[in-house]
């Protein structure tokens, strides 16, 4: 489902934006705090350094406080958090390399916006600052909700269904969305509208949506 950046339809800041790469770090220093015990985590992306069930401790405490208001026989449940600049690299330009491969008529430029609805370009990428999040529901024995797709479900894999206003979703689906937000923004993340599944904080996309006049975190390393 590759749209022109010039598509009407294409109606969201994408974090390839420019106005994202302008947005200054005051870096906090921050740690990167452990999810586990904490939180429910899933382990499907699971490294063996146990990267990508760490997040910035501001995050998680933030988290915390959405998961106290959910109402009954609802979990957030952690598919991952921080990841390593490589791997990054290697999800953005694989992805990238694959929308060129598929649409003979695409530039490389078109490649890159198009690339960034899904996996974000490793200079301004939240999860490499432990700033972001992938997430969903369940009930307490870690059985997913619907949520109209499976995380990290991409454009063209979903039919565009992975956007987080997506028309055509089941109203149970819509619904889950929706209590997802609910607890969330008021706990100060942003969702980037591309993957309903993605939210963040104190990233440079999280400046921008929000207005903030700098992000909070920036790219960070890890030691296991």
């Amino acid at each position: 489902m590759w749209q022109s950046p010039n598509d009407p339809r294409n109606d969201v800041v994408l974090i390839s934006d420019p106005r994202v790469a302008a947005i200054p770090v005051r870096e906090t220093d921050e740690p990167l705090a452990e999810v586990r015990g904490r939180l429910r985590v899933d382990e499907r992306l699971a490294d063996p350094d146990g990267a990508w069930a760490h997040l910035r401790a501001g995050l998680l405490e933030r988290l915390e406080r959405a998961e106290a208001g959910l109402p009954d026989g609802y979990h957030l449940l952690i598919v991952e958090g921080y990841r390593p600049i490589a791997t990054q690299s290697l999800y953005f330009t694989s992805y990238r390399d694959e929308l060129l491969a598929a649409n003979p008529g695409m530039t490389v430029e078109e490649a890159h916006v198009a690339a960034s609805r899904y996996v974000s370009p490793v200079s301004v990428a939240p999860h490499t600052a432990g700033a972001a999040v992938d997430l969903t529901l369940c009930d307490p024995e870690g059985v997913e909700y619907d949520m109209g797709t499976q995380v990290n479900d991409n454009p063209e894999e979903s039919d565009g269904a992975c956007y987080t206003a997506a028309p055509g979703i089941s109203a149970d689906a819509r619904a889950h969305r929706d209590l997802l937000a609910a607890v969330l923004e008021p706990a100060g993340l942003v969702n980037y509208p591309t993957e309903w599944w993605h939210w963040s904080y104190g990233d440079r996309y999280w400046a921008l949506a929000t207005g903030a006049p700098h992000a909070l975190y920036g790219p960070t390393g890890f030691t296991a």
